[in-house]
């Protein structure tokens, strides 16, 4: 009897063995976002960066920017902090943008001014307003929180998803939708495209160039285009290190005017 049983347990096993598998679940389109914000804001619980920002207007002129993003990590996918020290050209040299990012709520954003000595506040609705004359918008320095948008997944190909974002408040945004297309295979978001109410693209930004940096997925170039005035902004990224012993205390409104040493170097 017990060698009947086990030659019986011993087919069955044989045959669950041969049943194919259960496919996997796909993913949400909200989680799909979630993932994509994560890895765009989050590797690390902190980060440093070098940014050089070429400035290229609809005229062929070009300025030049450098400045040194540091990032503390409130919680894991919520609250951040972001502080921005400029250090070329000499008009915008000691110029700081802080950033204390809120989730469901308005983020705190900071511009110290150092020819007039003036910390001046940054009105929430002058979050898409352009960051320093560039092609980027304030909101893309700390990100737009996902909770702001009606996500759809609306293509799906091999190696990429898109997402159509419908702003759930259109007060304060100068677009009516925006599509992502996310890589499949690291979660960053490549291209992002804006249009008008009439459907047309008035701005894009782009990722050019992705880097594995101590194990996370990083844009190391970027571009902004505007597409309804002409020009591109180009932000190129270096020395870029995550987990670096930032800590929460320097990112407060003392600091606009006395720049961390240690950390802007």
């Amino acid at each position: 009897m017990k060698r009947e049983i086990k030659t019986t347990c011993a087919v069955l096993a044989f045959c669950m063995a041969m049943l194919p598998a259960a496919p996997a679940r796909a993913m949400t389109v909200e989680e799909i976002v979630e993932k994509a914000n994560l890895v765009s804001y989050y590797a690390g619980d902190t980060g440093t960066a070098d940014v050089s920002m070429v400035i290229t207007d609809s005229q062929g002129r070009v300025r030049n920017r450098e400045f040194r993003i540091l990032r503390y990590d409130v919680s894991e996918g919520g609250e951040q902090k972001f502080y921005v020290y400029f250090k070329k050209p000499a008009d915008v040299a000691k110029m700081v943008f802080m950033v204390w990012k809120h989730l469901g709520a308005d983020d705190d954003r900071w511009l110290y001014l150092p020819a007039l000595d003036l910390v001046r506040r940054i009105a929430a609705s002058d979050k898409r307003s352009s960051f320093v004359g560039s092609h980027f918008v304030y909101e893309d320095v700390s990100g737009r929180g996902t909770e702001a948008d009606t996500h759809t997944l609306v293509d799906e190909t091999d190696d990429r998803y898109v997402v159509h974002n419908v702003p759930k408040d259109s007060q304060g945004v100068e677009f009516a939708s925006y599509n992502v297309w996310i890589d499949k295979a690291n979660f960053m978001p490549m291209k992002i495209e804006y249009y008008n109410e009439a459907g047309e693209v008035i701005r894009t930004v782009e990722t050019l160039e992705v880097q594995d940096i101590q194990g996370y997925p990083t844009a190391i170039k970027s571009v902004a285009k505007d597409l309804m005035r002409g020009g591109e902004t180009v932000n190129t990224f270096s020395n870029i290190h995550y987990d670096v012993g930032l800590t929460e205390d320097i990112f407060q409104e003392r600091y606009l005017r006395r720049a961390p040493v240690q950390w802007i170097r």
